[in-house]
């Protein structure tokens, strides 16, 4: 019974979010503005699942309140609130739903922007000055089907695994094409008593990372309609299970103890350790694992999901961004940050420091050593664009593979609650 309420409130959550934006009336933020020179104070509210980098986004914050109070005399107290990410994305629809919204909150740009700006959130956000920085290549990603701006991205991304360079290169190893080649990558690991992959699940959305790396490679070879055809309830996941569960159960398989019980933090130590020559994840974990260990070498590279090494590519993304409230009471400021953010001066350090590739023309530091692994296999056309896969079903993919990994449901089991995730998402958003 209780899981039946709560699945009943979480269903109505979405679809309050998805029919509108409510009443201006229920803002979080609170200003007030004082006269005689004083200065006006200004309560700003952001919401930004990456707990792991909230020193890195508190130092940011600091310069920029300072900014604040020498440039306009505002005084800005900000409240940051870094939740993690499996709980994201419910606490959010939560805020939106009640007229409780931070002034500015991180969204997937692939995944989610779609489905906020249709449901009214969001403020259009074209015309700042920030936009004018955006590189070519990023600002489609944050840019709607008509023409709006509506978030500033914070990551680009070139991923699909993240392999230790120097086991590998101490056994000669080199990144597989193929299936078929990573098995025998794994026995060569094996033979040498070294584990082959880190596995991390406490999560949910590690695992799920597996979806868009299997949908990408069979959308860009044999399935090329694959999203066309879901979001008109006319495909299924079937259609892609053994690239899914093929590779995964090899992962598994091969991979170190209790998953489920070992948080992306704790992966992220483990693999600057050398505990693994192999982790299923990306590299926005970077600035984690050098913490770890700052003398690490790891690269990216794609995973083979088949035997067909056209399939075999770097998935291309633009992820965490950054949105404004459209009922935000504090909008001068919201602005003033998300302009901040790709500032000519504090942005590049700032970038840098989150270990972020560089998005925009103020962004002058190098690429670090895994983009340009990644790079490589773009520059030779071994790469796509993340596939547009709705966030409840990425969400739900996340669960169903953690107790697939545990023994609790079987292939078929997470399969169909995958294509049900789906076509649920379709009767909301028609």
């Amino acid at each position: 019974m209780r899981k039946t309420v709560k699945g009943m409130l979480i269903t109505a959550l979405a679809v309050t979010l998805l029919a509108g934006c409510g009443s201006n009336e229920g803002s979080n933020s609170e200003s007030e503005g004082t006269s005689g020179g004083e200065a006006k104070s200004v309560k700003l509210k952001l919401f930004i699942a990456q707990p792991r980098l909230k020193e890195h986004y508190d130092k940011f914050i600091n310069d920029f309140v300072a900014k604040q109070k020498a440039d306009k005399n505002i005084e800005v107290s900000v409240q940051l609130e870094m939740p993690t990410a499996d709980n994201a994305a419910q606490i959010l629809k939560t805020r939106l739903a009640s007229n409780d919204a931070p002034d500015i909150f991180a969204l997937h740009a692939i995944n989610e922007i779609p489905t906020y700006y249709k449901a009214g959130y969001l403020e259009d956000l074209t015309d700042q000055p920030f936009v004018g920085k955006l590189l070519d290549s990023v600002k489609p990603a944050v840019t709607t089907t008509d023409g709006k701006v509506v978030a500033v991205p914070l990551e680009t991304l070139s991923w699909g695994y993240l392999y230790n360079k120097k086991i590998f290169g101490d056994l000669g190893l080199t990144p597989p094409a193929t299936l078929t080649e990573m098995k025998a990558v794994v026995e060569k690991l094996k033979d040498n008593k070294i584990t082959p992959f880190e596995l991390a699940y406490k999560e949910a959305w590690v695992p799920q990372l597996i979806l868009p790396l299997a949908a990408g490679a069979m959308i860009n070879t044999e399935n090329p309609d694959f999203i066309e055809r879901m979001n008109k309830d006319e495909g299924s996941f079937t259609e892609i299970k053994s690239a899914m569960f093929d590779v995964f159960d090899l992962i598994n398989s091969n991979g170190t103890e209790r998953a489920t019980e070992v948080g992306a933090d704790d992966g992220a130590a483990a693999f600057a350790a050398g505990k693994a020559a192999m982790w299923l994840q990306g590299p926005w974990y970077a600035e984690t694992i050098l913490k770890s260990n700052p003398d690490i070498e790891f690269g990216v590279a794609p995973l083979p999901i088949n035997d067909n090494e056209k399939a075999t590519m770097i998935n291309l993304s633009a992820s965490t961004s950054l949105a404004v409230s459209k009922t935000s009471k504090n909008k001068e400021v919201a602005l003033d940050f998300i302009n901040y953010v790709l500032d000519d001066q504090a942005s590049n350090d700032f970038f840098q420091a989150l270990k972020f590739n560089p998005i925009a023309t103020v962004h002058t530091y190098d690429s670090y050593p895994w983009v340009n692994d990644a790079t490589d296999y773009v520059k030779e056309g071994k790469s796509y664009q993340d596939p547009a896969i709705p966030q409840a079903v990425k969400d739900e993919v996340g669960k169903g593979l953690q107790s697939y990994y545990a023994g609790q449901i079987s292939q078929d089991d997470v399969i169909t609650a995958l294509d049900k995730a789906w076509k649920s998402f379709n009767k909301v958003n028609k």
